[in-house]
């Protein structure tokens, strides 16, 4: 075995660098929440989850060991593992706030990982995905090369709920290749709080990009970018 991995060694070039100080804390958390994963994985019994939050606040009260001047107790998770899905105030508000409601503004895909969008009916549905979105957000950009109003009148009560609660709508798109409808630009150009931009530089340009940014308030910001 050992004579085999030294000739493995002579056939290759092996180089190593030293973990810059920046950059430490970083790609440490990001290796040891993969093995952690895959330690609280191999727990499936019928009292998986306490067993899991156990193990995770034993590895939380070691950090409060090991740094003695940082207080992690505001970070032990709670025996009963409930996780915080939303906090609305009923001040002043225009909704009836409850799980309905939630689950009408709340996407499927969710803030940390990225989920692939393709034409099929298997897994999420761009369409509900974009309403949930647009629902969810305070602030819109959308950076399209052209719109079609069969496109647009697919959110077309979403996008009337969200501008006429004050929120902001901004559109860059352009006249490329004639093919944005007249019909879709005087309906973005009609809703509150909306302002739209066409490009007819056709000459020297010829944007094709796709991109809906969509800005919350809470910083939980999201994206859908189309190739």
């Amino acid at each position: 075995m050992r004579k085999s991995y030294l000739l493995f060694r002579q056939s290759l070039f092996v180089n190593y660098s030293i973990i810059d100080k920046s950059e430490a804390a970083k790609l440490l958390s990001q290796y040891l929440g993969e093995v952690i994963n895959r330690a609280l994985s191999f727990i499936a019994d019928e009292n998986s989850i306490e067993q899991q939050i156990e193990i995770s606040n034993k590895i939380i009260r070691l950090l409060r060991d090991e740094l003695e001047d940082i207080d992690f107790e505001d970070d032990l998770i709670a025996v009963n593992g409930k996780i915080l899905n939303a906090i609305f105030s009923k001040l002043d508000s225009n909704e009836l706030i409850n799980e309905d409601y939630l689950k009408k503004i709340t996407p499927f895909t969710r803030l940390t990982q990225s989920e692939l969008f393709t034409g099929s009916n298997i897994g999420i549905s761009l369409e509900s995905e974009l309403k949930k979105e647009i629902l969810s957000s305070d602030k819109i950009y959308f950076l399209v090369s052209f719109i079609k109003w069969s496109g647009i009148r697919i959110f077309e009560n979403e996008l009337r709920e969200f501008t006429q609660k004050g929120n902001k709508l901004k559109v860059i798109t352009t006249s490329y290749m004639g093919a944005t409808d007249l019909k879709a630009v005087e309906f973005l150009s009609g809703l509150p709080n909306t302002e739209v931009k066409i490009s007819y530089n056709t000459e020297n340009e010829r944007l094709h990009a796709k991109s809906y940014l969509f800005f919350r308030n809470t910083g939980f910001h999201t994206g859908e970018y189309f190739d």
